[in-house]
């Protein structure tokens, strides 16, 4: 087709008088035989067929490449985008001397009364919040949702998949949070335990009558009614275990901590629904919520079961969790649509008096207003009032650190119900804020880590953008 655009201009041949033959404008003879050069266009076109060929089998060859590539990240249970993987697998390798090892836990030791030798026990922050990414569902690979998040502890990081105004060219914008502790999909629940909710049980155990809580917080489908289970569990083992400790420390240096020997264990049970309490251990009987003369938040009608082991407890447990209210969403079949408080109290056997609370909350799933729109009135309006609650959830929990004079209890049943745990000098309170890897819930992620981050406000490098291809 170049062939249709070049001019071919001829010369009439010129006799040369000394040799009899003829020259040629493109080039010379000898003894009458011609060799005409070739024309710059002709090479050109040649060139760049050359050029074609080379990116056909450059082509060729990426394709092979991508294809291995996407097979071993089937293979590794990381389907999805074989450019975006890529971005991201390189950007960890790169930021992989980031993280930061986590260590064991510290410990400090508590002083016994009456001049006794005291009991070694891990020391609990004011505030804790921890982040844990759960591992990619089959639902996500059958979907092929890469995965998009990064825990480099204690950093999280989010790489949302972009693509530029071209429309065509892929990178990444990375957004870091910095927390108490980031755990990856690697990391087995008793580690999570052993970091965030041990020390608390320690605290309580210790007779002083300290309040400590445990929220699950995060999207729907993101893992926190599985990690307050394994919570639960532990801690089941956990207190039973210090309070026999306690017993035989106590017969042999007099010692004040919780025990066996004083203190008798309560388990109470119940959620928040719809702006409804109901008891989850006693046929979901509803409750009022009131505040006496001296200001003490009062649950009428809640009954307290007492567990005389770890046995005991773990099947109250059980039973308060078949109980509890779910439904389907958008994002998860079996989404929990109530905030479900189980609270743990060590009361004195002789006089009552309370010496120790520990509340267990898993938080019902937080939701988008856009992933509402196919959800009926019913569905919309658990969806505002859960959203309300835990907006006032954080600002109590900012408060406990002292950066509100203010401790806005009263803005929901929910922070109501706790509010001994937010306004009590001996409050200590953990989140655990859980969430999903897949690239299509990198917005219900950041939302997540955004307010996780604004109860402690830790700030980090913040977002850059990185990659393109």
């Amino acid at each position: 087709f170049f062939c249709s655009s070049v001019s071919v201009i001829t010369m009439a041949p010129t006799k040369r008088a000394s040799t009899g033959g003829y020259a040629n404008s493109g080039g010379t003879t000898t003894g009458g035989a011609a060799a005409p050069a070739k024309d710059q266009t002709c090479l050109r076109i040649e060139r760049m067929e050359a050029d074609r060929e080379e990116r056909r089998r450059t082509m060729k060859a990426r394709k092979i490449e991508r294809a291995a590539e996407e097979r071993r990240n089937i293979a590794a249970g990381n389907p999805g985008d074989v450019d975006f993987i890529g971005m991201v697998r390189r950007w960890r390798e790169e930021n992989r001397h980031t993280a930061h090892p986590r260590g064991d836990p510290p410990s400090v030791v508590v002083a016994a009364a009456g001049g006794g030798s005291g009991r070694s026990e891990t020391a609990a922050p004011k505030i804790c919040i921890c982040v844990r990414k759960r591992p990619v569902s089959e639902k996500e690979r059958t979907k092929k949702d890469h995965d998009s998040v990064t825990c480099l502890h204690p950093a999280v990081t989010v790489h949302s998949a972009k693509l530029r105004v071209d429309g065509i060219t892929k990178y990444l914008d990375h957004s870091s949070f910095a927390f108490d502790h980031a755990f990856d999909e690697n990391t087995s629940t008793e580690e999570i335990y052993s970091h965030a909710t041990m020390p608390l049980v320690d605290f309580v155990c210790a007779g002083g009558g300290g309040r400590a809580t445990v929220f699950a917080y995060g999207q729907t489908g993101s893992g926190k009614t599985y990690t307050m289970g394994g919570i639960q569990t532990m801690v089941a083992e956990d207190l039973y275990l210090l309070l026999g400790e306690a017993s035989r420390a106590n017969d042999d240096a007099g010692t004040s901590p919780c025990s066996h020997d004083d203190t008798s264990v309560y388990v109470t049970f119940f959620e928040i629904y719809g702006g409804r309490i109901q008891d989850l251990l006693n046929e979901r009987k509803r409750l009022k919520v009131l505040e006496d003369g001296k200001g003490e938040v009062q649950i009428t009608g809640l009954e307290e079961f007492e567990a005389v082991d770890a046995e005991q407890f773990l099947s109250l447990i059980d039973a308060g969790n078949d109980k509890r209210t779910t439904h389907a969403t958008e994002a998860n079949d079996t989404s929990s649509r109530s905030h479900a408080i189980c609270q743990v109290l060590l009361r004195d056997k002789k006089t009552g008096r309370l010496r120790g609370k520990l509340s267990l909350v898993d938080l019902a799933g937080s939701e988008r207003g856009t992933d509402t729109k196919s959800h009926n009135r019913q569905r919309r309006t658990e969806s505002s009032e859960i959203n309300t609650s835990l907006l006032a959830l954080k600002e109590c929990i900012r408060a406990l650190d002292g950066k509100l004079g203010h401790v806005p209890y009263r803005a929901s049943k929910l922070t109501l119900i706790l509010k001994d745990c937010f306004t009590s000098s001996l409050a200590r309170t953990t989140m655990i804020a859980t969430v999903s890897p897949g690239a299509s819930s990198a917005d219900h992620t950041l939302n997540t880590l955004r307010y996780a981050d604004r109860i402690k406000e830790k700030k980090v490098g913040g977002s850059a953008a990185s990659g393109g291809m």
